[in-house]
């Protein structure tokens, strides 16, 4: 419920209106047995016929969703973060604690590691090359973004701080450069929306600043290709919700505009394909109480810098989830319809870039939306957290593809 009030608090000031990160109306619905082929009892007279499998339909979806252990605290739009040695990292969220707390999947148990300097939600959490994760930004309370920073090390299972950021920003981005840097860009910092970015330096511990982008941002996306340049899509400032773009090139430090999205949109979802081209779905296109998610996709291709149109999904999704599986598809799952703060979604759906479009899978167990989606390395999908029907969610399941 803070988050809730701090970005509604936020669009106000902002003059965006209002509205926050939440939303309910659950419609719990149980995901499909895999199809099981017919025993055929041999004959006397023939050696026994084996029945082709039936072919699956959408009422027959190939994924499906488990129930897993809780988390030790139900959260809000938290961070999570799988670790080298496959557990995941989750910190922060609406409840505003200091606790941190560990996903071991051999167990399928949630539990506390160390705390966190800081208590902050709608912040970012970034693995680095030696393993520590940098937690950065965020609400510190309803009112007031915080530019502090801090690293955890899962060797010794306790959170230090680092240097501060140049800025106070909350729901900004940050995404690991191929030279082990991290890019921080954009954010609010509790009365306007920026443009600024700056880099963090694991080897100096610091945060050095670098070209701000053409457009302040909040709520956007960053999305790094495989040439090591950054996009940014999307998001809101105070003269609305965006549909431009623009490019960050490490090389020189600097923003490059990029076209435009076939939609405007923020907290949406964006997601590097297999082949290099970007997966961009959903969000709001405004950020007026009552609007609908959109249900809307489009690619982004590096090669011709250019966007183009995909899917549609079956849901509009704000809030939700997007998760590349080792087949190379994206599991987008939950999210909120509407907003305004009882339509959280518990439906899940895959889009195959081979043949642009979205495909049905099985349902959540319980709706959610401002939760986390893992990839795990036994290819499972931890999805954990969240906020539904006007509550936080300490429940977490497994996404089998």
């Amino acid at each position: 419920m803070r988050v809730r009030a701090a970005l509604a608090a936020l669009l106000v000031v902002l003059g965006l209106g209002s509205g926050a990160c939440g939303s309910g109306s659950a419609t719990v619905s149980q995901a499909a047995s895999p199809p099981v082929a017919p025993t055929l009892s041999p004959t006397p007279t023939a050696p026994p016929t084996v029945a082709p499998t039936p072919s699956l339909t959408p009422t027959q979806p190939s994924g499906h969703f488990t129930a897993t252990g809780s988390m030790v605290m139900a959260r809000d739009r938290p961070t999570a973060a799988l670790l080298p040695d496959g557990r995941v990292l989750t910190t922060g969220g609406s409840a505003g604690d200091t606790v941190a707390e560990l996903y071991d999947p051999k167990s399928g148990i949630f539990g506390p590691t160390g705390s966190m300097v800081s208590g902050r939600a709608h912040h970012t959490a970034t693995l680095l090359p030696d393993g520590r994760v940098l937690v950065a930004g965020g609400w510190g309370d309803i009112y007031n973004a915080v530019a502090s920073a801090e690293l955890y090390d899962p060797t010794t299972r306790k959170f230090v701080r680092t240097g501060s950021m140049a800025s106070r920003r909350a729901d900004h981005t940050a995404t690991p450069l191929p030279d082990g840097r991290v890019l921080v860009a954009g954010g609010s910092n509790g009365a306007v929306a920026l443009a600024s970015a700056e880099v963090y330096d694991p080897k100096t511990g610091r945060f050095i600043g670098t070209g701000s982008m053409s457009t302040a941002r909040m709520g956007h996306t960053a999305t790094l290709l495989p040439d090591g340049r950054v996009l940014m899509a999307g998001g809101a400032n105070r003269t609305g919700v965006l549909a431009s773009a623009e490019l960050y090139d490490p090389r020189k430090s600097a923003f490059t505009p990029v076209g435009t999205m076939t939609d405007q949109r923020w907290y949406h979802t964006a997601t590097l394909l297999s082949d290099g081209r970007v997966l961009i779905a959903g969000g709001y296109a405004d950020v007026y109480m009552g609007g609908p998610s959109s249900d809307s996709a489009e690619l982004y291709d590096a090669t011709a810098s250019s966007f183009s149109a995909t899917g549609p999904m079956a849901d509009g999704r704000t809030y939700h989830t997007a998760t590349l599986l080792p087949n190379g598809q994206v599991l987008l799952a939950g999210g909120e319809a509407r907003l305004n703060g009882s339509s959280s979604l518990d439906s899940a759906e895959v889009y195959d870039p081979t043949k642009g479009t979205f495909g049905p899978t099985g349902f959540m167990a319980e709706a959610r939306m401002c939760h986390t989606a893992t990839l795990l390395a036994n290819g499972r999908v931890l999805v954990a957290g969240g906020y539904s029907g006007y509550a936080d969610l300490a429940s977490a399941e497994l996404y089998q593809p």
